[in-house]
């Protein structure tokens, strides 16, 4: 890319929800689909996938169908399909003491109950305590729409939900744990991008700081200059621990005006293990029958 050539430089972004679905049409052509699959549904649940995320995405659903001796492939494989390439296969067979099932129950049902209340971009879509990948649970979410931009509304709305976990391990069970531990990356991250990287803080407003490496935070800034004071670094970590502060206070709560849904969706995922979209909304509505948890 030098001055006086005729060079192109061509920027391939992740599709969009039109490109996904496109790409979807192009691999499903030799697969047998059944009648309920809808692939612009299936477009809009996989933001951020590529072509070939797409590809290993049907893929494993052909084969969760051949497995269950099926002649075509169902929504129920791809959605099982969906959740395996972005979580890993589910481990049944690990074996987990009641107490840590009761625990998990409780944190993946304080982020599921954080979504529904707090969330104005994204809804459940699963909420499960079988063992994924590393992850000993999850609850994962469905986009409203692709989105490029992302408010500060909606910034704070993700911390929240992501200390969701930690905040109703505190309000039931008295207690926290090790789990909350990437949750708790993800919600720092995301305050301290805030305030460095998009001028969202009320005292710094408009100024960014660091760079791109982001090295200049590890106090291991080789070969970079830092471009603002020691005083700029203390308001910067103030600010993020107000907001996270903040965050979890509002998390705490949501889940105390919603304990009744929490224990309903806890002790739903207790007896069943994993609740899709439309169980976690019926239960989040109407309740939950069953026996009280006893550990």
């Amino acid at each position: 890319m030098r001055p006086g050539r005729f060079d192109r430089q061509v920027v391939v972004s992740y599709p969009d929800i039109k490109g996904r679905e496109a790409i979807l049409q192009v691999h499903s052509k030799n697969k047998p689909l059944g009648s309920d699959v809808d692939l612009k549904d299936i477009a809009k649940t996989t933001p951020g996938f590529t072509g070939a995320d797409l590809e290993n995405l049907l893929n494993e659903a052909a084969l969760l169908a051949a497995r269950k001796n099926r002649k075509d492939i169902t929504m129920a494989e791809i959605k099982e399909a969906n959740y395996k390439v972005m979580m890993g296969p589910e481990k049944k067979s690990r074996v987990i003491s009641d107490q840590e099932k009761k625990l998990t129950a409780y944190h993946e049902a304080g982020h599921a109950v954080a979504v529904r209340v707090v969330s104005t971009t994204v809804k459940v879509d699963r909420v499960t305590i079988i063992p994924s990948g590393r992850a000993g649970g999850f609850t994962s979410f469905k986009p409203e729409e692709d989105r490029q931009y992302t408010t500060k509304a909606q910034l704070v709305e993700q911390i929240i939900v992501s200390l969701g976990g930690r905040a109703a391990e505190e309000l039931v069970l008295g207690e926290i744990s090790t789990g909350a531990s990437s949750d708790l990356k993800n919600a720092n991250s995301i305050a301290r991008n805030m305030i460095t990287k998009y001028g969202m803080s009320d005292e710094l407003t408009n100024l960014v700081f660091g760079d791109e490496s982001d090295e200049v935070f590890l106090g291991k800034s080789y070969g970079h200059t830092r471009n603002y004071s020691e005083e700029i670094s203390a308001k910067i970590d103030i600010e993020v621990k107000r907001i996270i502060h903040e965050s979890y206070a509002r998390a705490k709560e949501i889940l105390n005006e919603n304990k009744q849904k929490l224990e309903d969706i806890a002790k739903a995922l207790l007896d069943k293990e994993r609740l899709d979209a439309e169980e976690f909304e019926e239960i989040f509505k109407n309740g939950y029958n069953s026996s009280p948890v006893t550990v």
